[in-house]
């Protein structure tokens, strides 16, 4: 899915598996998550997949915006089945693996779907409608052999919070949670970056943090890298101040750039929260996407939690925030990627295979 580059990252350590264990693997993706795709895992064969058009996301009003997104979520839904179903009439495949692609599964071949999005966390005056989306999801999750959820099981420590929970008895059973499935590795380096800033997500939100950001870290002391997650470009800047500007990089500079950070200012959205756990980063601040209420309730869990610290980009001063930030323990220490995507390998996906 291209709504940010967090499915196409996630997927890498498991499409790196596959490869490993001498599998021929396809990837459908488009625009950036294609592009890092073929990047990441240039030995894949690619097929240009569009998906659902991202709704405009203009912050504060966007509950109503999404709702008149509907009919345009079903339309593209109703053509990615379509697709989907005329590539699988053009290849033979042993096992399909859909990344929240609800619509990318066969009646034929064995498919798995992977979220850890099992129940969707709406405003409270949306409430009905968060339920009603509990046993919607159930119902189109029914449609696979098996759901991969890269988070820990409910009872230890689940880093997505009720989202991986289902409240739908008939669901748990096909569930398998194979814990996080993270981008990057923890590499054995010196924390000598100060502050790492990570700029990602959907537009126009990705942009707008981008402004607000730029403004306010040459203030910064120290150190500091900013990674902008734009993976069409491919440009290295330097501001007078020393800040050092990616425009994009592969997963392994990201992992020893993570490992290096003594801080991180970024977005909570899933796939880099994952990232911060996989690299044992203790220290950070999160800035919610306005109006993605999956990041919003993630910043509100971490803070419950005692993890981490969150500040909506309305509100933003790094001066006042940063310090505020230091309070917080980090996530607790979980079993590594490469362990749990082993894992992954024998106890499901060699089952199809």
């Amino acid at each position: 899915m291209n709504w940010g580059l967090g499915h196409a990252s996630r997927d890498v350590p498991i499409i790196r598996e596959l490869l490993h264990q001498r599998h021929e693997v396809t990837v459908g993706a488009s625009g950036n998550a294609l592009a890092f795709l073929k990047k990441e895992c240039p030995e894949c064969r690619f097929i240009q997949f569009e998906d659902y058009p991202i709704p405009h996301n203009n912050g504060r009003i966007f509950l109503p915006t999404y709702t008149a997104y509907i009919p345009t979520l079903i339309d593209a839904y109703l053509s990615e089945r379509k697709k989907a179903v005329k590539i699988f009439s053009q290849n033979t495949f042993d096992l399909i693996i859909s990344d929240s692609r609800s619509g990318v599964y066969s009646e034929k071949v064995p498919s798995i779907q992977i979220t850890h999005q099992l129940h969707q966390s709406l405003p409270l005056i949306a409430w009905p409608l968060e339920l009603l989306g509990v046993y919607i999801q159930a119902d189109a999750f029914s449609k696979f052999a098996r759901i991969v959820v890269p988070d820990n099981p409910p009872e230890r420590g689940a880093l997505a919070g009720k989202l991986s929970r289902s409240l739908v008895p008939a669901l748990r059973e096909q569930i398998y949670y194979c814990g996080i499935v993270a981008s990057v590795r923890k590499e054995p380096v010196k924390r000598d970056i100060d502050y790492l800033i990570v700029i990602s997500g959907m537009e126009p939100q990705r942009t707008a943090l981008e402004k607000i950001l730029m403004r306010q870290i040459p203030h910064l002391p120290g150190r500091k890298v900013v990674l902008l997650g734009k993976p069409a470009a491919d440009q290295i800047r330097t501001l007078e101040d020393g800040t050092v500007i990616y425009s994009f990089v592969s997963s392994e500079e990201k992992s020893l750039l993570i490992s290096r950070a003594r801080f991180i200012i970024c977005r909570s959205g899933y796939t880099t929260m994952m990232d911060i756990a996989e690299a044992g980063l203790k220290s950070g601040l999160f800035i919610p996407t306005p109006g993605q209420w999956e990041q919003e309730y993630l910043s509100r869990y971490y803070e419950d939690e005692g993890w981490f610290f969150s500040r909506s980009q309305y509100g933003l001063r790094l001066s006042r925030d940063i310090p505020l930030a230091a309070g917080f323990s980090g996530f607790p220490a979980m079993t590594t990627t490469e362990e749990n995507v082993r894992r992954l390998y024998r106890k499901v996906l060699s089952e199809y295979l």
